[in-house]
Formats: C-alpha cells, structure tokens, sequence
C-alpha cells in the first residue's frame, strides 16, 4: 500500500471545544480554532488526539468533530487519532470517522499498545490493511500506561511498511527523538506541549505534534530552526517557554490551554471533561500575566 509520509513543520492538535456545561461538542469553536490554524500556516492538523480529549467523546461525537475539522480545514492535511491500544477497537474508531469524510486523512494515529514489537507491528499492521490508510505511530506512555524500548520502537516501526510519522512522547522525549530519528526513514515528532522542541529539533525532529495555546510560537520556532538552526530558534523560542512550561501542568494542563484559548478568542468556555480537572482560580491570574507577555497571545482571531 503507498503511503505518503508526513511533511516536516507543526501539526497543530486540535482541542475540542465543548458547550459550557460539557455536554455537547462546540462546532463553531472548532471552526474558528480549525480557521486560524489555517490563517497562522500550519503544516497539518490532528484532530481526536490526547489534548482533544477524544477518549471522553462518543462515537457520534468523534464523528462530529471529524467532519467539522475536515469542512473547515480547506486544503490542510488532517491526521486522525484512534484513542484504543488494541486493533480491533482501533480499526472500529477509524471505521466510525473515515465514513464522515470524502477525503482520505494523512494518517490514522495509533497509539503503542504494547511493549513487546512484535505486538505493536501486528496492531499497526491490522489497522492499515483494515482501513488503506497511513499510520502515525504514538508513543505516550503516561496516557496509554505502556512503556515500549526506544530500540524496540525502531525495529517495530521499521517493520510497518504503512507508517508515515512516528510521534515520540516518552519522556525524556530528546533521547528518544535522537534514537528514533537515527534509526527510521520516517518523519519523527515531538509533542508533550513543546516542553522539549528546541532539544527535539537539533537532535533530528521533523517538528511539532502537540496542542499549545499560542501555536504561532511553535512555527516560529520550526521555522526559525530551518532557516538559521539552533541558535536562531532558541532566540526565538525563548519568549514562549514560560507559558509552555506554565500550561504543561499535570491534570490541569487542558483546562489552563482552555482558558488560553478562551482569552485568544478561539473558544467560548474553557469546559472540560472528567477525569480533567478545572485550573483552579488561582492560576487563573498567573495566566492572564503569561499571556501578557507571550507573542502573539493576545492577538484575536479576525
């Protein structure tokens, strides 16, 4: 099966936008934060990842949100993430949005379900020959709950002749980006909100998966680091990282990238779902201050 792999720069993961009291998808949010990645030149999109919350949606509600990104993204390529670590309930998600879309997406993100290689060859395998589509391999294990070798990664990856991107968030991500770089022929991504991009990119990344309030900062920083290398991105890098690292907070990082978005004007409410816990009034402040002084943070969307 020929598979185009990913092209180098930002994927913007999207966040899905819900209604203020949680129950409801918010389609014209998503929309406007669908448009205005499109307006700031983002590389592609990743809908039903991680940060959009795509394990709490249900099924219509996944399909919702993928045919509204795909309406709104124009000529933007979209990857898709499947939220289960087996690949029959994978091939079910994948079933479930592809029939929304008269396009193919650039890819169908799988996230590692195992640590044994052998297994994560035949889960990504099975889903490529069930659906025709690209695979972006994922690697997270503080949400899927499993660690796989770095080298194993690399000898399973080498071994899914769909793949088109891994994305690396196995922390520290550096490391593992340098191995996994070195050693595939595909594209690799960081992600874990930019907390590591300008390490990822000097030892080999292709760029930025990830969810980020202000992502005009991450193709700053890709860009900067393809025209003028590493001392080039980390000039500019350097004003965003105090509110990447403010957002990139355990439990109530999407609630705090929610508030962002709000003030940014891409979003109506900042409502999440459980088991995400709402940023707590106090840090509220502290990010009106870091948006203040982010670039681009408090530019709303025309």
């Amino acid at each position: 099966m020929p598979v185009e792999k990913l092209a180098p720069g930002v994927w913007g993961v999207l966040a899905t936008p819900l209604t203020e009291d949680g129950s409801a998808v918010d389609t014209a949010s998503l929309t406007r934060q669908v448009e205005h990645y499109g307006r700031i030149g983002a590389t592609g999109l990743t809908a039903l990842g991680v940060f959009g919350e795509a394990a709490r949606l249900t099924p219509e509600e996944r399909s919702t949100v993928v045919s509204t990104v795909a309406a709104a993204a124009g000529d933007l390529p979209m990857v898709i993430g499947l939220s289960s670590l087996d690949a029959e309930g994978a091939c079910a998600e994948a079933e479930n949005v592809l029939g929304v879309l008269d396009r193919s997406p650039a890819g169908l993100m799988v996230q590692v379900g195992s640590p044994d290689p052998d297994a994560v060859v035949a889960q990504a395998n099975t889903v490529a020959e069930r659906t025709g589509q690209g695979i972006v391999v994922q690697d997270y294990p503080v949400v899927s709950g499993v660690s796989i070798a770095t080298d194993d990664l690399v000898a399973a990856v080498r071994r899914i002749p769909s793949a088109v991107a891994v994305k690396s968030e196995s922390s520290p991500s550096p490391p593992a980006v340098a191995t996994l770089a070195a050693g595939l022929d595909v594209p690799v991504f960081g992600g874990l909100g930019g907390t590591g991009l300008l390490d990822e990119l000097a030892v080999g990344s292709a760029g930025a998966m990830t969810g980020f309030s202000v992502p005009e900062g991450l193709i700053a920083c890709v860009t900067a680091f393809r025209d003028g290398g590493y001392a080039a991105a980390r000039e500019v890098w350097r004003d965003y990282l105090p509110l990447v690292n403010f957002e990139f907070q355990a439990g109530i990082a999407l609630s705090l990238r929610k508030h962002s978005f709000v003030h940014r004007g891409l979003l109506a409410t900042p409502a999440v779902r459980p088991p995400s816990k709402l940023a707590p009034e106090s840090m509220l402040g502290l990010l009106r201050e870091h948006l203040r002084h982010t670039p681009h943070a408090l530019q709303v969307p025309s």
